[in-house]
Order: structure tokens, then C-alpha cells, then sequence
């Protein structure tokens, strides 16, 4: 589906606010995908994204009447959806085991520092590229699950959703310092356990140093 102009997602948007199923109908087939691949890296499970994804929408639905423009409509819905994803994975405090099909099938991850190779699978990439993009988005989901939820968080809205620092904020309800913090950190941690598991990873993206990214 080609993405909305911002006169037709906010007309859609009004129309929500009065209670038109069509309408919001329409907003979940602009983001069902990147709230879905935003559960799904926070929570690791392809199952309980789905699961998660569904009630987050549902939520929004029963909310949307409080949606000012403050942020933008993404980031609210996005808000909704991390929520209630770490809700869960503080109730249910275990450590999810990653669906390698799901994660193949993302197409709209953005990156940086490390998180640069969960690269765009497209139609020019031959077989084998694709199978170690494959296998090198595997490793690095199971790096992120290791990460302490707050910095997980962060690292998912920022650095593959492409959310500002200033959006994240609001989403996680901190301050922008935080944000900031929590993000250095991450990939600090992210990129000692690639570094220690540089077997898993595909040939081409075993590195004997790595560089820090300085913050955007």
C-alpha cells in the first residue's frame, strides 16, 4: 500500500476519532508492519508479536480520541505498541527464542552503528547474499534480547524505526538525555556481544575492532 500524504492520514485520523472502523482499518495498513517489526525485535517471538501487534492496535483504536498532534501519528502508535510490549516481557521476564522467518521478512529496517547490518533484503541480492543476511539479522535479534529492556527499547525506536531521539522521548516517557545514554550503551553491548560471537557471524561482517558511532 503506498504510504498516506499527510492531509489523508489526518482526515483518516479525524474520521477515527468519530468512531470510523473503515477509516482506522485504513491506518492499520499503513503501520501494521513497523508496529509489528517494532514488538517483534523488543519481544523476540514471531507468535507473541502478532499477538502483542493486535492488542496494541485494539488500544489505539480505544485511544485515538486522545491523539492531540503533539507527535507524529507513528510515534504515538508506537508508544502504544512498545508499551504494551514491554509490559509483557516484564510479566513475563524469560527470554524469547528468535523466528528466523519473521525476521527474514522485514523490509523496512533502518540502522546505525552495528545495527547497520540488518540491511534490506531486496530483489538485486543473489541467493547466498540473501542467506547471510538471513543468518547475520539472527545473530543480532539475539544480541538485542540480551539487552537491558530500557536500552533494547531505545536502540529498536531509534536506530532501526528511525524515530528522533526527541520522539523516543516521548514514547518512553524520559528525557532526552536518557535517550541518549541508553542508546550509547546499547550498542556498546551490542557490538562486544558480536564481537564475542564472531563466529555466527556471515565472513564479511567478522571484524577483529569495531568503532564507536557517535550519536546523531
Amino acid at each position: 500500500m503506498n504510504k498516506l500524504a499527510p492531509d489523508e492520514e489526518e482526515k483518516l485520523i479525524a474520521r477515527s476519532q468519530h468512531g470510523d472502523v473503515e477509516a482506522f482499518n485504513l491506518l492499520i495498513e499503513q503501520y501494521q508492519h513497523v508496529m509489528y517489526s517494532t514488538v517483534l525485535r523488543l519481544l523476540g517471538d514471531s507468535d507473541t508479536a502478532a499477538d502483542v501487534t493486535q492488542e496494541a492496535f485494539i488500544s489505539a483504536f480505544r485511544a485515538i480520541r486522545t491523539y492531540r498532534g503533539s507527535a507524529s501519528f507513528r510515534a504515538w502508535l508506537l508508544r502504544i505498541g512498545s508499551n504494551l510490549a514491554c509490559d509483557h516481557w516484564r510479566r513475563v521476564q524469560r527470554h524469547p527464542t528468535t523466528s528466523l522467518d519473521a525476521l527474514a521478512n522485514e523490509d523496512e529496517l533502518h540502522a546505525a552503528s552495528q545495527l547497520e547490518m540488518l540491511a534490506i533484503i531486496g530483489p538485486e541480492s543473489n541467493p547466498e547474499e540473501n542467506i547471510l543476511l538471513k543468518e547475520l539479522q539472527a545473530v543480532i535479534q539475539q544480541g538485542l534480547v540480551l539487552l537491558p529492556l530500557e536500552q533494547r527499547t531505545a536502540l529498536v525506536l531509534c536506530d532501526i524505526q528511525g524515530l528522533s531521539y526527541e520522539e523516543a522521548a516521548q514514547v518512553m516517557h524520559t528525557n532526552l538525555g536518557t535517550i541518549r545514554s541508553r542508546i550509547s550503551r546499547g550498542r556498546a553491548r551490542l557490538r562486544t556481544y558480536l564481537q564475542t560471537h564472531r563466529e555466527l557471524l556471515p565472513r564479511n561482517y567478522r571484524h577483529t575492532n569495531s568503532t564507536d558511532v557517535s550519536d546523531r
